[in-house]
């Protein structure tokens, strides 16, 4: 005779929390506790209050987008093989590959729930709703590309194009659904909401190039960029590299990659070679994000503070 399940003398409720704790929830608070930047919750706390919001920024919102980041990261983690984020293991590391990937699937659908704390009218709500759908569309699409293409197999002309349409989706995308949760939320016309969409963008091409470079130059991030190597990762420093280098060196180089026996010192090398271009390409992009922010908005303390973090942004890349 079969066992009957027995149930605890407890209320599904009680049960099936302790349950998931085990399985899912004790897991996720454990990488969401992980020291983060913080930026794109950032982003949100500076685009309200430009765009007017009254008193503090709802905390749904900035929940809602570090929750898709987060998830995003563990998905990308799985994806690239990477062993290490935020200071620790890469999640599939600790718990297992099967269940990260549900726990970074599974913040995606819990992020989208935090639309419907936030206090929004039927319009903007259902506008905000469509806008994270699309977004989250455009960075899945901006992944395919950033695994399926090998630097070797692009033409070096089309490099650069290719890198801005990856940085596009996966990464300018969700930096300017950013800006239009924040604006959204303050109750903003359709038309500062689209300016600070555009500015958020920006912030977020700025944002790719830094990882890019970063990943290069600063020591604490040296793994990373011995990890995109291995990849053959399409990336800002090989678009550059492409537009500075001979065709002989660029060729060499290649070659290098393909190899793959010594990538630390191929690191070295594209290091030196795209450092000078890599780091004026960032600040004048920064630049191009604050002079429309200022044609745009009367000076005020916020924009003090968004220059203020333009530059720290910077900074905090090596």
């Amino acid at each position: 005779m079969s066992q009957r399940l027995t149930i605890p003398k407890r209320n599904a409720a009680e049960f099936a929390t302790d349950l998931l704790e085990g399985a899912l929830y004790g897991a996720s608070r454990e990488f969401l506790s992980r020291p983060s930047k913080g930026l794109r919750a950032r982003l949100i706390e500076v685009c309200y209050a430009i765009a007017g919001g009254s008193g503090p920024l709802p905390s749904a919102a900035a929940d809602m987008i570090e929750l898709l980041h987060s998830g995003s990261l563990i998905v990308d983690d799985i994806q690239d093989g990477a062993d290490l984020r935020r200071g620790g293991p890469a999640l599939h590391h600790v718990i297992g590959m099967p269940r990260a990937l549900n726990l970074g699937n599974w913040l995606y659908f819990v992020a989208l729930t935090r639309l419907d704390e936030l206090p929004l009218d039927d319009a903007r709500e259902r506008a905000l709703t469509r806008a994270t759908h699309r977004c989250l569309v455009d960075c899945h699409e901006g992944q395919s590309l950033d695994l399926a293409l090998k630097v070797p197999d692009v033409d070096r002309a089309e490099l650069p194009s290719t890198v801005r349409l990856i940085t596009q989706l996966k990464t300018a995308a969700p930096m300017g659904l950013a800006a239009r949760l924040g604006a959204t939320v303050a109750g903003a016309a359709t038309g500062v909401i689209d300016t600070l969409v555009s500015f958020g963008e920006k912030v977020g091409f700025a944002l790719q190039m830094l990882d890019d470079l970063g990943s290069l130059v600063a020591a604490k991030s040296h793994h990373k960029g011995v990890e995109d190597l291995r990849n053959q990762r399409v990336s800002w420093v090989w678009a550059w590299a492409s537009e500075v280098l001979e065709p002989s060196a660029f060729q060499s180089m290649l070659a290098q990659l393909s190899d793959g026996s010594d990538l630390s010192q191929l690191r070295a090398r594209l290091a030196a070679v795209v450092e000078p271009v890599g780091r004026e390409r960032v600040r004048s992009l920064l630049e191009q994000a604050e002079r429309e922010l200022l044609s745009n908005f009367s000076p005020s303390l916020v924009l003090d503070l968004v220059r203020a973090e333009l530059l720290r942004l910077e900074r905090s890349y090596g």
